[in-house]
Parts: structure tokens; C-alpha cells; sequence
């Protein structure tokens, strides 16, 4: 899994899952349960993760749906 974002924004994770399920794109919220209880501190943020082998086609309709500078940088590995 790649991880595509990291945010305590609840509405931009609704958002980023409405489009990425929307294509059919499989996805995972990692640590949205303790960043909701930490979120006000921002220590730990939720990530979200797709495979792999879809990282370049959601990060294209993230940057279509104009979500483009909330997603992480490209590895370089």
C-alpha cells in the first residue's frame, strides 16, 4: 500500500474516499480511530493508502478533483 495523504480533516477524507471509491480505486484510512482522538494536538494524522499498482491513477483524480496539494510528496526509493 502507498500512502497518498495524511490528514485530520474530516470533510477531505470523506472527500478523497467519494472520489477514489467512486472509480473503484480500493482504499484504506489507516489511524483514523486515534487521530480523532488526538486530532487537536495533530501528532497523529489518518492516512490514506491505496495499492500500489494504483497509486499513479488516484493520485490523477485527486489532482483532477483539484486535491492536488494535499498529497504527499512521490517516494524517491
Amino acid at each position: 500500500m502507498a500512502e497518498l495523504m495524511r490528514t485530520n480533516d474530516p470533510v477531505l477524507i470523506t472527500v478523497v474516499e467519494d472520489v477514489l471509491g467512486g472509480e473503484g480505486i480500493p482504499h484504506h484510512v489507516a489511524d483514523r480511530n486515534i487521530s480523532v482522538i488526538e486530532g487537536s494536538i495533530e501528532v497523529v494524522q489518518a492516512r490514506i493508502l491505496v495499492p500500489d499498482d494504483r497509486v499513479e491513477e488516484a493520485r490523477r483524480l485527486l489532482e483532477e478533483a483539484e486535491l492536488g496539494d494535499w498529497l504527499r510528496r512521490r517516494s524517491t526509493r
